[in-house]
């Protein structure tokens, strides 16, 4: 009898020792997850701002039709470079020939137009993604704000031509040291012989001063090709900076200018926003701009309530 009451006490000792066990491992479990989520709700959700439809339906079109522009001028350079290449000998000779500047000219036509395609072809992926996914990202960090921009206003496609046309003038600047060579195939063949001595050797001499012009003009076409390849990888690419007290922000021209030491400048159109969104991002920017106690640009709320306002004035405008 006396078994049975001790071992019917250790039983129910034991019974809350368990209880109280697990309630206590409960306790620690939830404290835990509210940790956790206090944590995790002390990162706000990122608030994305896409390209509005009408400029990017606008700004897609004409990239397309310049697109199509490059496609058809390196399809035509160099089927003409080909038609060229079998009308005259490719035996080796002392001076330049004429069929040589001009199979030369459209090939590296055709071959710069396939590098404006191939810009084109970058910034409407990026403008694509910026319609899709947001061409503007601010995010609340434990660190700080962080701010993700594309540039993706129409005025990179004019960029792109410049950057083309810039490329096939140095070529140009080359041939043209390089043309006295030209007339060295003609001066040689002048009926009397101290003519065409005379006319060789101011050839040569002309040619000779032409390579002041040839020789910079080359490594400017060297120099173009390497910019070119950084130029159509920064085409619509995303630029992130952390909004400290190094980071200046200004709106000018209801564009928002963005410098950060080390880092490209980033420029951004307001105006590929839709108006709610453009106020709500003006308004999120002036809120950061006063939490962080005003150290990116002292004038810059003057600046947001002025774009606050022409936002109201465009709104009201539509």
């Amino acid at each position: 009898m006396i078994e049975t009451n001790v071992v019917r006490k250790s039983g129910e000792l034991l019974t809350q020792k368990s209880l109280a066990y697990s309630g206590t491992l409960t306790h620690i479990m939830q404290e835990a997850r509210s940790t956790t989520s206090e944590s995790s709700s002390s990162v706000a959700s990122p608030q994305t701002f896409c390209l509005a439809r009408a400029p990017y339906l606008r700004t897609f079109l004409r990239g397309s039709l310049l697109l199509g522009v490059f496609l058809t001028c390196s399809l035509l350079a160099a089927l003409l470079g080909f038609w060229l290449w079998p009308t005259y000998a490719h035996t080796f000779t002392p001076y330049l020939k004429w069929q040589d500047i001009l199979v030369a000219s459209c090939w590296y036509l055709a071959l710069l137009s396939v590098l404006g395609c191939t810009m084109v072809l970058r910034f409407l992926i990026a403008l694509h993604i910026g319609y899709r996914q947001g061409m503007l990202n601010l995010v609340d960090t434990n660190g700080g704000s962080i701010i993700t921009v594309r540039d993706l206003s129409q005025n990179n496609l004019p960029s792109i031509v410049r950057a083309i046309y810039i490329a096939y003038a140095c070529y140009l600047a080359v041939l043209a040291g390089l043309l006295p060579a030209l007339f060295i195939g003609w001066t040689l063949h002048l009926p009397q012989l101290a003519l065409a001595v005379l006319a060789t050797a101011t050839a040569i001499a002309l040619f000779i001063a032409g390579l002041v012009i040839s020789l910079p003009a080359l490594s400017f076409v060297v120099i173009g090709w390497i910019g070119y390849i950084s130029f159509a990888r920064k085409l619509g690419a995303a630029q992130s900076y952390k909004l400290t007290g190094s980071t200046t922000l200004m709106i000018e021209g209801f564009e928002l200018v963005i410098n950060y030491p080390d880092a490209p400048e980033s420029v951004f159109d307001l105006k590929l926003l839709d108006p709610d969104d453009q106020r709500h991002l003006l308004y999120l920017l002036r809120k950061r701009w006063l939490d962080a106690q005003c150290p990116w640009n002292p004038r810059f709320g003057e600046e947001i309530e002025l774009a606050i306002q022409e936002a109201q004035r465009f709104t009201t405008l539509v």
